[in-house]
C-alpha cells in the first residue's frame, strides 16, 4: 500500500488509486486524476476535518478521533483492505502535510487487519 498526495502524477506503479477526501481537491481535474475510485465514505467527518484544521499540534488527537470513526465503518475497511490484498494500493489525499493527514492513520488500520 501507498500514499501518495494527489497532485503528484499517477505512476504504473501506483496500481488501484483511491482517493479518501471528503471534498474534491482545488485544481485537479477528473480525468486526470486517472481515479478507480473516490472514496468519500472513509473520509474523516466534516465535523472532525474542521476541528483538525491540519495542525500539527493537534495531530494526535484527530488520529484517535478518527480512528474511533472508522471502528464504524467496518464494511468501508473490509473493501479497502480486499483490494490491497490482491494488489497494490494508493491512498489519495490532497493534504500538504505528507505526514499528518488522514491517508497516513487509515493506512494504519488497514495495515493493522487480520
Amino acid at each position: 500500500m501507498k500514499i501518495k498526495r494527489i497532485y503528484e502524477n499517477p505512476e504504473p506503479d501506483d496500481g488501484y488509486r483511491m482517493l479518501i477526501d471528503r471534498i474534491w481537491p482545488r485544481g485537479v481535474k477528473k480525468e486526470e486524476a486517472m481515479l478507480d475510485e473516490w472514496n468519500k465514505d472513509i473520509a474523516p467527518s466534516t465535523e472532525l476535518r474542521k476541528w483538525f484544521g491540519h495542525q500539527q499540534a493537534l495531530f494526535e488527537e484527530f488520529s484517535k478521533r478518527y480512528k474511533a470513526e472508522l471502528s464504524n465503518k467496518a464494511e468501508a475497511l473490509e473493501h479497502i483492505k480486499s483490494i490491497a490484498d490482491k494488489q497494490q494500493l494508493t491512498l489519495l489525499y490532497a493534504a500538504k502535510d505528507k505526514e499528518m493527514n488522514n491517508a497516513r492513520v487509515l493506512s494504519e488500520v488497514i495495515q493493522q487487519m487480520k
